[in-house]
This record gives structure tokens, sequence and C-alpha cells, in this order.
């Protein structure tokens, strides 16, 4: 990638066909942009800058243009010193290269990996660089080919069974959230897609009228036309969020006279309709994170999906369910990975800036998942090779690997038994970071899986003490020391890990390791909410 100029002295404009202009369409902004930043940068980019206030719109003859400075002064701001910050604070040994920032969130979250949303998942293509084949100035051996077995002893939501597929390797993964289980063994599953159309169609008809019957679209209705009208008023797309850029426009004291000013509006429409906001109940995440209607909703399907026969068809139809009813949460788009309190009014959206509303019908979004859903499954079929993978609930500090496999997929288990495993991929859970089991807690109330929280390795709820940290080296040594007794001869381990508290060289001693090399990568667009320069490393463990 051409690198970006770093200081406003020695800044100069790329020489594009548009230079001697101050202004530029948004396809010529687009063709712009590619040359500067030299990855593709589509008009839809452009247009995302301007709506979210990033630059200006600037209209005349009825064309838009923006400011060639602008755009400049965009990505010098946001790229051009982005690289120069992180090794300032990180280091200079951070390989760029494992940035894979010439990749569009569109290819990081390709096909199956983006079935089901999961915090802390590792993109594929980090996977992909050291599974596949190649060699470069950093990877300088193969460590593994085709045919090989990986293990994934905290499998997540699947990604190295998933890439390992795709590079015509065998892969064995495991959980203890029964849960990352489902997702993962959903992704590389072999489906019947004509009978899963049939069963969503059905299944969308009879929500259809379910929902129809209630009067929500009436109500859903209503209430966005005079948000419409209401946003357009005080909030216009995009000279508001352009001012509050530039903060001509005190937010806090605006978004709160303004969400006051539309409070009644929304009441009346809840009046008229007879909308039951809040649940008489709030023992249950479900009880407590949605509304009367939508949980009548989240019920009535799942009813349904319980009929169906076909295991796989209805376990990919839990997932799409579990997805639409986390989007349906009520809680305001800003907080919905975090979840602070209920919302059940309508509200000024900081991510939007304007007044939203929370969902009152999981209907769209389980139209638009299953449709994506059915989407991902078809590219990843075509993709995905003639290989096992599987994923095991269990303690991967105990779990006996070959039996639990021979237990539930005795053709893999032969292969598996035969070849040996040839080495780990994963990522371990970070000390103190992620309750695995909380985070989906609204498919544990549904579906009913038990929870093992006491047994995750580094929960959030443990913190991170003394003994914490302690009991968190020695979990991920036992699991190496466990997984090891099922590798075959010149195993090789890569473990993803952000070593805060310097643990992995005793983690390696302790399972009678040593680390061999280390990778040290920029982790970027980790959270809208979390712009700091963050680094991986990844540690590659061989038998002493």
């Amino acid at each position: 990638m051409k690198s970006l100029r770093n200081t406003q002295e020695n800044l100069l404009f790329p020489e594009t066909p548009f230079i001697d202009k101050q202004l530029l369409t948004i396809k010529e902004a687009s063709v712009w942009a590619t040359d500067y930043l030299q990855k593709n940068v589509t008009a839809s980019n452009i247009s995302y800058l301007i709506q979210y206030g990033r630059i200006r719109r600037i209209d005349q003859n009825g064309t838009t243009f923006v400011s060639v400075m602008e755009l400049n002064d965009y990505y010098l701001s946001y790229n051009g010193s982005r690289q120069l910050n992180y090794k300032e604070k990180l280091g200079d040994d951070l390989n760029w290269e494992l940035s894979f920032d010439q990749y569009k969130e569109a290819e990081t979250t390709k096909h199956v990996h983006r079935l089901h949303p999961y915090k802390g998942k590792f993109i594929p293509q980090l996977v992909e660089y050291f599974l596949d084949s190649h060699t470069d100035k950093f990877k300088t051996s193969v460590y593994f080919k085709p045919g090989d077995v990986v293990l994934d002893p905290f499998s997540g939501s699947g990604t190295t069974m998933t890439q390992a597929s795709e590079l015509g390797m065998h892969a064995v993964g495991i959980d203890i959230s029964a849960f990352n289980t489902l997702i993962g063994n959903c992704k590389v599953a072999h489906y019947d897609i004509t009978k899963l159309k049939m069963e969503i169609f059905r299944i969308t008809n009879i929500l259809q009228e379910f929902v129809v019957k209630s009067k929500i679209l009436e109500f859903e209705e209503r209430l966005l036309q005079e948000l419409y009208d209401f946003n357009n008023k005080y909030f216009p797309v995009p000279e508001y969020k352009y001012k509050l850029r530039k903060k001509e426009i005190d937010e806090d004291s605006y978004s709160q006279k303004k969400e006051k000013l539309f409070l009644p509006i929304f009441e009346k429409l809840v009046k008229e309709y007879g909308i039951v906001l809040r649940q008489k109940k709030q023992d249950t995440f479900l009880d407590k994170w949605y509304s009367k209607q939508i949980r009548k909703e989240i019920d009535f399907v799942y009813s349904e999906i319980q009929n169906i026969k076909d295991k796989n068809i209805k376990n990919i139809l839990c997932i799409i369910l579990s997805r639409t009813i986390r989007s349906c949460r009520s809680t305001t788009h800003a907080d919905l990975a975090t979840l602070l309190e209920p919302v059940t009014a309508a509200y000024y959206c900081s991510k939007h800036g304007k007044i939203c509303k929370p969902l009152f019908s999981i209907l769209k979004w389980w139209k638009v998942y299953s449709n994506d859903t059915v989407d991902r499954l078809l590219t990843f079929a075509k993709l995905k090779t003639d290989t096992y993978q599987l994923c095991l609930t269990g303690d991967s500090r105990t779990i006996d690997i070959f039996k639990e496999t021979k237990r539930i997929m005795p053709e893999f288990s032969s292969v598996l038994e035969k070849k040996k495993i040839n080495g780990i991929f994963s990522s371990p859970p970070y000390v103190g970071l992620i309750d695995y089991h909380e985070q989906h807690a609204y498919a544990y109330d549904l579906f009913g899986f038990q929870r093992n929280d006491e047994l995750e390795i580094g929960p959030l709820f443990r913190g991170r003490g003394k003994t914490a940290i302690n009991s968190y080296a020695d979990g991920i040594a036992a699991v190496l020391n466990n997984c090891k007794k099922y590798f075959a001869k010149d195993y090789n381990v890569f473990l993803v890990a952000n070593d805060k508290f310097n643990l992995y060289p005793a983690i390696a001693q302790k399972a009678d390791m040593t680390i061999v090399n280390t990778f040290h990568r920029p982790v970027l667009n980790r959270t809208e909410k979390d712009k700091a320069a963050y680094s991986e490393t990844i540690f590659h463990l061989k038998e002493k």
C-alpha cells in the first residue's frame, strides 16, 4: 500500500485528472480517494462521509460536490497519522501487513463469518495468513497443509474452523459455551437450501399475519412519519452533523430540548394504539430487555422452529432468530453492544444524530437476517471443501477430544485418530475482558442452554487482580497440556493475545513448550467507542 503523507508540510495531492479543481463530484472524489489510498473507495463511501458530517456537502446547480482540501484533510487525520501514532505508542516492531487494513469490512466479515454477532473474534484473513501455504518476509515457513487437522480450543464463533474448511483442512473446535458451539457448527454444516427457504417462507408468512393482527405495523408507520417530519426540521442531514463536528451546536443541550419536544407526540400514539412498552415481569433477560409485543413474536417464532425435524435447518433458524432478537433489544443504537438501561420511548440517538425509536416488532429484522443468512450459506457452499469440521462443547482443560468426536461424528473420528492434530490456531480469552456467556444471555434464556460461566477462563466477572491473573495463566497452560496429548509430531501452536501482563512466556513454560517466534500486529477499527492504539501478539509455540 502506498504510504500516506505524514505531515502537512510534505503533503502533496495525488496526480489525478481532477487536480486543478477545488471541488469534486462524488464520483470524481471516489476516484481521487482510490488513488490516494491505493485501495478501492466507492461513491457510496464518499456519500457516507457526507451523511455523517466528516466532510461538507456543497450543492451547485443541482449537483453535489465536495471540497478537495476537506477530503484530503480527513484522510490525513484519519489514516495518515494513524500508522505513526500506533508505532509511537506500541513500538516499531509492529507488522503493519498484519493489520489487513487493505480489506473492506465486507471482506473481513465475508460469507458465514457474519452469521451472528460475536465479541472478540479475529478476522478470517489473520487465520488464513498462518494456515495457508504462502511465505513472505515475516512468515518464512509453511506450518499447515491441506489434509491437516487444526484445533481451536477457544473456538468462539468458529472462525478457525470455517477458514480451515476453505483451505482444505479438517478442524476441531472446543468451547465452554453451548451457544458458541451452536454458532460454529451452523457455519460449517451442510444444508438443503431449498428446504431452508421453504421453512423461512412459511414462518415469515405466519409471523406477518401475527403482527398485522396486533396493529403494531400501523402504529410504527404513524410513528415513523412523525419522526421523519420532526428530524427533517430539527436534525437536517447532513447539515446538523457537520455543525456538530465544527462545534457550532452544543449536542447535549440541543438534543435534550428536542427529545422533550417529541416525547408528547410519541406518548399520544402509544396511548392511541394501546402499546404496552414493558413486560410485567423483569426476572430474566427476555423479561427485562424486550417489549411485550416483541416477546410475543419471539415466542411465536421459536415455537414454530421447534416443530422442524431437520436438525441443521432447525439450528440455523435458531441462529437467525437469535441474531434477530439481539437487534431488537430495548436499548439505544449506540448502546446495543453494551446495554445500559432499557429504553422504551423515542430518544435522541448520538450515533445517528436524530430522534430514533425502539423497535416494536421483530418482523423487519427476521426478514433481513433470513435473506442474508441464505445468501451467506450459498456463498460459503461454493468455497467449503470436502473436509470435516466439528465444534465440541466442553472444557478444553479436561475434554477427551478423540472420545467426544467419536461420540458425535464417528466418521471424523477415524480420520482424527489416524492423522492426529497438527497444531492450534486460536485466540484465548483475555484477562477480565468479556463474560462470554452473558454476551448472549438472550439466547440462553430462549433456548434453555446450560450456562457454564464458572468454567470460563479469565472472565470479566473475575476481574484483573493477582488471583485472577494467576488463575488465567494456569488455565491456558492446562488447556495446552491437555490438547497436546492429541498432537502429531512437530506440531505448531499459534495463540493470538494482547499479553498486557506478560503471561505467555510463563504459560509456555508451564505447558513444556517454547516460544519460537512472535508476530506483533496493530488491531484497527475495534469498536466505534474505542479508537485507542491497540495491538496483538501472535505467539508461535513448539515442543521444547
